[in-house]
């Protein structure tokens, strides 16, 4: 069994097909509203024969559903005015001269029979006095309308509000998490939080590029038991470096006294008196399990310098 080719074809407004599912491919500038009220026109005329409808369609009984409330918007327009101009030509004779009408909408009236012509022109008269109750709407405004006539079917309620900016719902959300779970931490624990974020706009900030992958992420625990955890972590981790750094101190004592004393390194930059103070500090470190950090100030050259040689 072979695969059948993909037959693409060039679209003919006037001969497209209404029924069924149909797949247009468009680019920019090609005609997309022109092309998408025109189909509506013969929605309207119950135009088609075989490949129509089957019957006539009011702008209620036809749904066009677009993605901004500006397109929503022009279309609505487009649409009222290519009704009214089909009118204007349904009701012409057809020795009338056609040079300032629409050529697309004389080839329509041209596959209709002259004897409907006039209840053509009504209908689609009446057709455009009826836009304001046409069914076009954006996707997310046309699902809210599903929603609220079908509550009983779809268990929502009956009042239910469109929020089109989903940052102010995000960030009310992140607000609500910060008072439930960060506001009862401890000072300790509060610290821990705050060296990432300070205040819910800070997590908001964060958090607004993250929520496409959202689902990738794993673990849900509250704040408090991943700073538990994590603390736990830590301090094993901690302690592992000290049990490594105990039986080394006296030995890195003994080889920079000999750096020292034999001239190995300058004797300027690297004194018994500093390094002798630095290396007990780092003793007690190791055997007092409360220390995170050795107790040598920050700004002390051990953390930076190296010995240099003579």
């Amino acid at each position: 069994m072979t695969d059948q080719p993909e037959v693409l074809e060039r679209l003919n407004p006037l001969s497209f097909p209404l029924s069924g599912s149909r797949l247009i491919e468009a680019s920019a500038g090609t005609g997309k509203t022109y092309t998408i009220a025109t189909l509506y026109v013969r929605l309207v005329l119950g135009h088609g024969g075989p490949t129509g409808f089957g019957r006539c369609l009011m702008p209620p009984e036809i749904l066009v559903v677009t993605f901004t409330e500006a397109a929503t918007k022009e279309l609505r327009d487009r649409i009222r005015i290519r009704l009214f101009e089909a009118a204007q030509i349904f009701r012409e004779a057809s020795g009338a001269d056609p040079i300032l009408a629409d050529a697309q909408l004389l080839e329509l009236r041209g596959t209709l029979p002259e004897a409907t012509w006039p209840g053509c022109a009504r209908r689609l008269e009446l057709a455009s006095e009826w836009m304001d109750d046409a069914a076009i709407s954006t996707i997310h405004a046309w699902c809210q309308r599903m929603l609220r006539e079908h509550a009983f079917d779809t268990a929502s309620l009956f009042t239910q509000e469109l929020i089109a900016d989903k940052d102010q719902l995000l960030m009310e959300t992140v607000r609500d998490y910060w008072r439930t779970f960060m506001t009862p931490l401890k000072v300790v624990e509060a610290r821990s939080i705050g060296a990432f974020f300070k205040d819910p706009l800070s997590l908001f900030n964060r958090l607004k590029g993250l929520i496409d992958q959202a689902h990738q992420l794993e673990g849900r625990d509250p704040p408090r038991v991943v700073i538990e955890r994590t603390e736990r972590d830590r301090l094993k981790t901690i302690s592992l470096m000290k049990q490594a750094w105990s039986p080394w101190i006296e030995e890195v004592r003994g080889l920079l006294k000999r750096a020292v004393d034999n001239k190995w390194v300058n004797g300027q930059k690297l004194q018994p008196r500093y390094f002798d103070e630095w290396l007990d500090k780092l003793k007690d470190w190791t055997n007092d399990e409360t220390l995170i950090w050795p107790l040598i100030k920050l700004d002390a050259k051990v953390w930076t310098d190296s010995p240099q040689a003579v």
